[in-house]
């Protein structure tokens, strides 16, 4: 297609001798500054811009081009503020008119010019300007400016593929520093700011000296380039001569009848996966990779990728199990000798492998063992594994994101892996292990997936069976592992995830439990720790209870085995430094153990005060008293919150307020109270967040003893929620709570009526060191409260 074909061109003829009027048109540019001697094409958009040019062919050729300050601003909006003062007296050479309606310009910049004033009446802009005139020097200054620049731009021209090389012979030509350094700054790559300060400059030195440091940057740019693709060619090179030389090696290998390691690391593969038994359709997938790597040369990349597929694929336990040791007695023997208590985890356990004697091939249930840090989750698993003979393998699922951490990476790219269940299993080289998901309820999830939501799968008895590894892209039969997972709270587990599981609470261990747990357990295991011998230590009873009362306030007993080690830890030092007689820990001594008494849990000795109440709490971490104060003061019948109140506590005290309000006479209250005071419920430790639907008894109980000046007795504790009508509703944790109030010296818990039920999970020995009432609505609480605080 010719040019003609493409564009309308029109020849524009000058006149070399016109004079240039003093009024020119004003083209603004953006993102581009033109230069005097520089030939430059444009691009013309605006309407105001095609007129200018229209205009110009038919009249005087001359305008000014001059950037502008702001791209945003349209042309026809443009005043004298919105383009720089300095710009370039130009004449339009040739106007080419595309078939897109697009117009392209062909001009030559003149000389700089100063605009002295715009006008922005007529169809375009144009304006008045005065001719600016380089400042020579003829000195020795100037002359080695000219001469170094020069010569770095030539050989920036040399190692520059985008420079064309007549550029070096008109700069080496070129003996005006003026036109030498227009040159250099039309061809040389400058932000557009510095272009503009390159015009607008009058002197050539000083626009020598600014170029100067864009020549050297330039340089050093152009050689580090060069020195980058010189040695990736030449790490080319070096890659295609090994490729040459292994062919040549494998030829002479061949000649002399030499194995070749390629096809002995095949031969080795097969046997592995012959050895591995693979079910049909994993077999094919891997007959496939192995006939891929078959033709693909051992220096590719690939063939890493394929070869560690292979690998796994042959390591994996598809058809290899352990013998379980199905005797029962034996198992319980087992769980008795590494637990102390704990009897209704132990028999559902066990009711487990019973019937998984019975029923080899039964699709067991997912137990979730759900209760407060310290309690023996994490070893019940060991336990359990022990007990059937199985492999043990413990997996945290604590703050994992990645959905590929449990269904794998896909073999798109150079380090994709099987996810974590897979890998575990061929880690311990069997089908059945016991796989024990720690901290459940700590799976986030973010732009890289929802780890639970892949874990739906994985402990699905009916589905698990057909479980698919993004990584191996076939299936694995998951039926045959045993899944155990803790967690210390099931409110942050997804429902349907949770509805998978059979949760098993453990809710923390008892005074007398504790001291037997350290008895059995915790103190043989730190004496053999710290080197020390049974007869060189011994712990009596009361110390460890002293311990586990003043030294811990925990739900497990996590806390107690570091206490018991730093009392180890100083007779192990005793000992280091030359000491040979036996110590025996007392009460007495404790002090110089572990220091002075850190938690002082007997409530009953604190003063009965109006408007004090004791309340119970459940946490993650176990059970705990929680102190509720009120008091009124002269206002205006409001409510203040404080203490770091959840919601749900903040709509309990409303209610109860509300309830207490409509009933003041029922409680021999005037209700002119309620107006003229302001009722302030606080709940101390205020940096600790606070929530839960259990607090409402005890935050009426606290607004009726300021309001009646009665005071309520600290040893006795409560929980219950309150609706409008006043009805105690019931509450959940209660074993928590109780053990919680029974390590805190509390003698008295009132709770609702029908969480009397609940009571028969509450051990003897704790049981017959509290009373327990349980009440319908608050009136029989209020009762209750003032009833026994009378007696005493």
């Amino acid at each position: 297609m010719s040019a003609q074909e493409d564009h309308n061109e029109v020849e524009i003829e000058i006149i070399p001798d016109a004079e240039v009027p003093d009024l020119l048109p004003v083209m603004p540019l953006k993102n581009f500054v033109l230069f005097p001697q520089m030939v430059a094409p444009l691009v013309i958009t605006t309407e105001e811009s095609k007129k200018l040019v229209t205009e110009l062919s038919t009249k005087t050729p001359h305008f000014i081009t001059a950037l502008q300050r702001k791209d945003e601003i349209d042309e026809a909006n443009l005043t004298q503020d919105d383009i720089y003062k300095v710009g370039c007296v130009a004449r339009l050479i040739k106007t080419l008119k595309f078939p897109d309606g697009s117009t392209h310009v062909l001009v030559e910049g003149l000389s700089r010019c100063e605009m002295t004033d715009l006008l922005t009446e007529e169809e375009y802009p144009t304006a008045h300007y005065t001719m600016l005139h380089d400042q020579l020097e003829d000195t020795l200054e100037a002359q080695a400016l000219a001469r170094s620049a020069s010569e770095q731009f030539q050989q920036i021209v040399a190692m520059s593929p985008n420079l064309p090389d007549e550029l070096s012979v008109a700069i080496f030509n070129m003996e005006s520093p003026s036109q030498l350094s227009d040159l250099i700054a039309t061809n040389l790559p400058i932000p557009l700011s510095v272009r503009q300060n390159l015009l607008a400059e009058a002197s050539p030195n000083r626009r020598l000296k600014k170029l100067m440091e864009f020549l050297n940057r330039e340089f050093q740019i152009l050689k580090l380039g060069n020195k980058i693709e010189n040695k990736v060619h030449e790490t080319f090179t070096k890659t295609q001569r090994e490729i040459f030389l292994r062919e040549q090696l494998k030829t002479i290998q061949n000649e002399l009848g030499e194995d070749d390691p390629h096809a002995s690391e095949i031969f080795e593969l097969e046997k592995k996966l012959d050895e591995a038994k693979l079910p049909h359709d994993a077999r094919e997938a891997a007959e496939k990779e192995l006939q891929r790597l078959k033709a693909v040369p051992p220096a590719s990349p690939e063939h890493g990728v394929i070869r560690t597929y292979l690998d796994v694929m042959a390591e994996l336990p598809w058809s290899k199990s352990t013998e379980d040791h199905l005797d029962i007695l034996e198992a319980q023997k087992i769980l008795d000798k590494d637990h102390y208590g704990l009897a209704k985890v132990k028999d559902r356990i066990l009711e487990y492998l019973s019937v998984l004697k019975l029923k080899s091939d039964m699709k067991g249930p997912i137990l979730c063992l759900a209760g407060p840090p310290g309690v023996g989750k994490t070893s019940l698993g060991k336990s359990v594994a022990r007990a059937l003979g199985r492999e043990f393998v413990r997996m945290s699922l604590g703050g994992m994101h990645d959905e590929a951490e449990i269904r794998g990476h896909r073999r798109t790219y150079i380090g994709a892996m099987p996810g974590r269940i897979i890998e575990s299993l061929r880690r311990c080289g069997t089908n059945n292990p016991v796989i024990m998901l720690d901290e459940i309820d700590k799976v986030g999830s973010d732009f890289r997936g929802d780890p639970a939501s892949a874990l739906l799968e994985v402990l699905d008895p009916e589905q698990n069976s057909t479980f698919q590894d993004h990584y191996l892209d076939v299936q694995f039969d998951l039926s045959k592992v045993l899944f155990i997972t803790t967690a210390n709270m099931l409110e942050t587990i997804p429902g349907p995830l949770r509805d998978r599981m059979e949760v098993i609470r453990i809710s923390g261990y008892t005074l007398q439990e504790k001291t037997a747990i350290a008895r059995r357990y915790l103190v043989p295991k730190a004496i053999k720790e710290h080197g020390l011998k049974r007869g060189q230590v011994k712990f009596k009873p009361e110390a460890l209870e002293t311990i586990i009362s003043g030294y811990t306030a925990e739900a497990g007993v996590r806390n107690l085995e570091r206490q018991i080690a730093n009392v180890c830890r100083k007779v192990a030092r005793g000992f280091a430094e030359g000491k040979t007689r036996p110590v025996e820990v007392t009460p007495r001594k404790l002090k110089g153990f572990l220091g002075p008494i850190k938690i002082e849990k007997d409530v009953a000795e604190n003063a009965a005060m109006p408007g004090v109440v004791t309340g119970l709490a459940w946490t993650p971490y176990g059970g705990d008293i929680l102190f509720i104060e009120a008091t009124q003061m002269p206002g205006k019948g409001g409510l203040i919150l404080t203490g770091s109140l959840g919601d749900v506590m903040k709509e309990s005290a409303r209610a109860s307020l509300s309830y207490l309000k409509a009933n003041a006479r029922t409680f021999k209250i005037d209700p002119a109270v309620f107006a003229k005071s302001d009722l302030h419920i606080h709940v101390p430790a205020g940096a600790t967040p606070k929530d839960g639907p259990s607090a409402g008894v005890a935050i009426s109980l606290a607004i009726l003893s300021i309001l009646t000046d009665c005071p309520i007795r600290p040893d006795l504790a409560m929980t219950g929620e309150i609706s409008l009508r006043g009805r105690v509703l019931p509450i959940g944790g209660l074993k928590e709570k109780v053990l919680a109030a029974s390590r805190a010296g509390i003698k008295h818990i009132m709770l609702p009526e029908k969480n009397k039920i609940d009571l028969a999970e509450i051990p003897d020995d704790v049981k017959k060191k509290l009373t327990f009432k349980t009440v319908k609505n608050i009136d029989q609480a209020l009762r209750y409260a003032l009833k026994i605080s009378a007696t005493e």
